[in-house]
């Protein structure tokens, strides 16, 4: 293909900058041929993280990565320079950092009495066994759009495996049979270290900081056009044999109307969805507002498009259930050690190494963790700040009588306290920033094989989606290297690039992985 196109980003999140810079790096494009259109003002997408320490820190996600999985994001990060190491790349800073500071939790979970729940046992009966062994063997088709339910009893959503495999992942026991296999393969290198996450890779700081924003440099460098503040809202198309061609781009840009013309040749790439869109904040004196769909952006173009092909997949199935794909989540930043030193003593754990810690008896099933020091780039060192997330804020607290989605930063403090046995003291500095995410799991609802789009549809003749609402075969939505994978897969596609894409590794189909996770099953 020649280089003499342009390239059109339709979001700024961590997909579009990767296909930015796989354009450039391994396709030969030109920055500035690269145009990237955000409706906010700042790059990043979910990958968030932003705040101070007079109006406390704030990230709606804490993603967990793994140097074991990850191809694509590690082949794109050994690319791009840190911004903390001259002559590092991102990947050289993060292993190192993760030998220094390595995972190993000794209070996984934790019960009502605030006792630390052995777990070296997954808790499985035998007829637990045979029931995920059932699921784990069966082919997609068979699980169709079945629930995890639908194939495994009640009984087993009370085994610690459940506990701790649905907290570090955010799986509910509605979502999707398929979803649920898929991770079990993808991760079974992490099924018999799942209580302690040895095997979980940490970024030095948050993931904006660590991720998007050295990426977003390198990016700049290279001079590619970052639009912001830019909501698309539609493109001009035609079909031409059968394939749609866009030619055109409409945005609304500070209140004003813009368009841009979509040359022959010119590709586009859509960011199809958001697990963020409609995010709310709270304070510690508010809980956070209950947006819905009509106040989401981030479907209204994919929902036309899909009404005009079949092939663009079925945005319905992801947004129409709030009530299926909602959590919340919550970031606290302290001005004294005091709390930190408490979950020290009590969890065993230097904060960095310990991952999460579930409150397995909580109505909210609340889970937090404290990430190694300091986790923003610009946070002073007498600054702490933790995260955490519940998957049930419609249910009644355990020592707050009302729902986690209408309680503000004090009260959620207070259930914490409450759980851990804390006096309210170690957190009286606090400020607690809960947010509230109606679609952060959207991408786990029950599906058939057509409703997610592949990369470049077989009716597309220059556009491509890019997000968590793809299909790839064998790989797992909800992480960070599914967006970067569809990139490169789209960008290799439209440009014609001879370099094999990262594989997906395939640790369960080894002897050894499948021989440790057999032992495990059975402890």
């Amino acid at each position: 293909m020649n280089n003499k196109f342009n390239a059109y980003l339709l979001g700024g999140g961590i997909g579009s900058l990767a296909a930015a810079a796989f354009m450039i790096r391994d396709g030969g494009l030109s920055g500035e041929n690269i145009f990237i259109l955000e409706s906010k003002p700042i790059l990043g997408g979910s990958l968030d993280g932003s705040g101070n320490p007079v109006e406390g820190y704030s990230m709606r996600g804490g993603r967990m990565l793994t140097t074991d999985n990850y191809e694509c994001t590690w082949d794109l990060y050994k690319s791009i320079p840190s911004l903390s190491f001259p002559n590092k790349t991102v990947f050289d800073e993060t292993i190192e950092f993760n030998k220094l500071h390595q995972s190993n939790c000794m209070a996984r979970l934790v019960d009502r009495r605030r006792a630390k729940v052995p777990v070296s046992s997954m808790g499985f009966s035998m007829q637990d066994r045979q029931e995920l062994l059932k699921l784990s063997q069966a082919n997609e088709d068979q699980l169709g759009a079945s629930c995890i339910t639908d194939w495994l009893s009640p009984e087993f959503f009370e085994t610690e495996f459940w506990y701790m495999w649905a907290t570090t992942f955010a799986f509910q026991p509605w979502h999707s049979a398929v979803e649920f296999k898929r991770y079990l393969h993808r991760f079974m290198l992490e099924f018999s270290r799942i209580e302690t996450l040895a095997g979980v890779k940490r970024t030095i700081y948050n993931q904006y900081d660590s991720l998007v924003r050295p990426l977003q440099s390198w990016l700049k460098s290279q001079d590619v056009h970052f639009i912001l503040d830019s909501k698309v809202t539609d493109l001009d198309r035609h079909t031409e044999a059968g394939k749609l061609v866009v030619t055109g781009i409409h945005f609304q840009q500070n209140g004003e109307s813009k368009a841009i013309a979509v040359e022959d040749g010119d590709l586009v790439f859509l960011q199809n969805g958001s697990m963020t869109d409609a995010s709310s904040l709270g304070s510690m004196t508010s809980a956070p507002n209950k947006l819905t769909k009509q106040d989401s952006d981030s479907w209204t173009l994919w929902e036309q498009l899909a009404a005009e092909y079949p092939d663009f997949g079925n945005p319905a199935t992801f947004n129409s259930s709030i009530a299926e794909s909602v959590w919340e989540s919550f970031t606290v930043t302290l001005k004294t050690p005091l709390f930190f030193n408490k979950m020290i003593e009590f969890t065993g754990n230097q904060p960095g190494t310990g991952g999460l810690v579930t409150f397995k008896d909580s109505n909210w099933l609340m889970s937090i963790v404290l990430a190694y020091q300091p986790h923003f780039i610009n946070q002073p060192a007498d600054i702490q700040v933790f995260w955490g997330y519940a998957l049930f804020p419609d249910r009644v607290g355990n020592f707050v009588p009302k729902p986690m989605s209408e309680c503000n930063g004090e009260e959620i403090l207070r259930e914490l306290c409450g759980h851990l046995r804390f006096d309210l003291d170690v957190v009286a500095a606090a400020n607690c920033i809960p947010c509230r995410m109606p679609y952060i799991t959207s991408m786990f609802m029950p599906r058939s094989h057509t409703d997610r789009p592949l990369p470049i549809p077989h009716s597309s003749k220059n556009l491509a989606f890019i997000s968590q609402f793809v299909e790839i075969p064998d790989d797992v939505v909800f992480t960070v290297e599914y967006s970067v994978r569809v990139a490169q897969m789209a960008v290799y596609e439209f440009l014609g690039i001879d370099r094999q894409i990262p594989p997906v590794s395939a640790h369960d189909k080894s002897l050894r992985v499948q021989f440790e996770a057999l032992i495990k099953a059975f402890k």
